[in-house]
């Protein structure tokens, strides 16, 4: 064999774009300040360690209040970073907002799929903020199903080791064990742990606000359905230790004993 032959011919394109849809969290600002914001965030996350670290979020700008010229998005954009939240863009806000938000690194962003003509562009801005080293972006969402077979439930019947994250995409997911702490278990839909709940739950994973979490021992480090959350000490009157179903009842967290 000759030396030629001995390796295999190099790709004709060094790359590839395709268009995918990606699981993202917004972060709505109802303060349009980051010395309120950032404090407030890193404070949360002490109580819930690993949660949300070097995560890819949007930021919401359809609840400021504020003119464009009084939010300093670079500080914002800085204070996320060192906190190990990775802000990559905006959604909704003003054209004027839009425009102060891309001077700092954050392009508007519009639903996957949706028109184009539902949301204004921002102007370009010249000379923009140097881009940003950002992590790794979470995995896409499934393929759709053929119109009436739904996605089996994801059974788990093992526990699930501090460190481990498992995502239930598009479909239930059912832990036959305890989730320990420091574990992340995550679903499109609804969640089962039949066994302790110590590590953090998430579950109405494409904003599914009908989603819950049950558990038979509740004491979570974080719950969360829908993108609204509560940690630890935020669990208010849960009956911690005992079998629980969580759920939302509009924007605030429900805790209901099974049984």
């Amino acid at each position: 064999m000759s030396a030629a032959s001995s390796h295999p011919a190099p790709r004709l394109e060094p790359f590839r774009l395709r268009g995918a849809n990606f699981n993202l969290l917004v972060l709505r600002l109802l303060d349009h300040r980051a010395e309120a914001v950032v404090p407030a965030l890193g404070d949360q996350f002490r109580r819930a360690p690993g949660f949300l670290r070097f995560a890819p979020v949007v930021i919401g700008l359809d609840d400021i209040a504020a003119r464009p010229q009084e939010v300093d998005f670079a500080a914002l954009v800085e204070g996320l970073r060192a906190i190990e939240i990775v802000p990559i863009g905006t959604s909704g806000g003003t054209p004027e907002m839009k425009v102060a938000a891309q001077s700092a690194g954050l392009p508007p962003l519009r639903s996957a799929g949706g028109p184009r003509g539902g949301e204004e562009e921002a102007a370009p801005v010249a000379e923009p903020a140097a881009p940003q080293a950002a992590a790794a972006p979470p995995p896409p969402a499934p393929d759709p199903l053929p119109e009436g077979i739904a996605r089996p439930t994801m059974v788990v019947d093992q526990p699930v080791r501090a460190g481990t994250r498992i995502w239930a995409q598009g479909s239930d997911l059912i832990v036959v064990g305890t989730v320990n702490r420091g574990a992340e278990v995550i679903a499109d839909g609804n969640i089962h742990v039949y066994g302790r709940l110590l590590g953090r739950a998430i579950a109405g994973g494409q904003a599914h606000a009908e989603a819950r979490v049950f558990a038979t021992h509740f004491d979570p480090e974080l719950v969360s359905i829908a993108g609204y959350y509560a940690v630890r000490e935020g669990l208010g009157d849960a009956p911690i230790g005992k079998g629980v179903m969580a759920r939302l009842v509009g924007e605030h967290m429900r805790f209901d004993p099974l049984g």
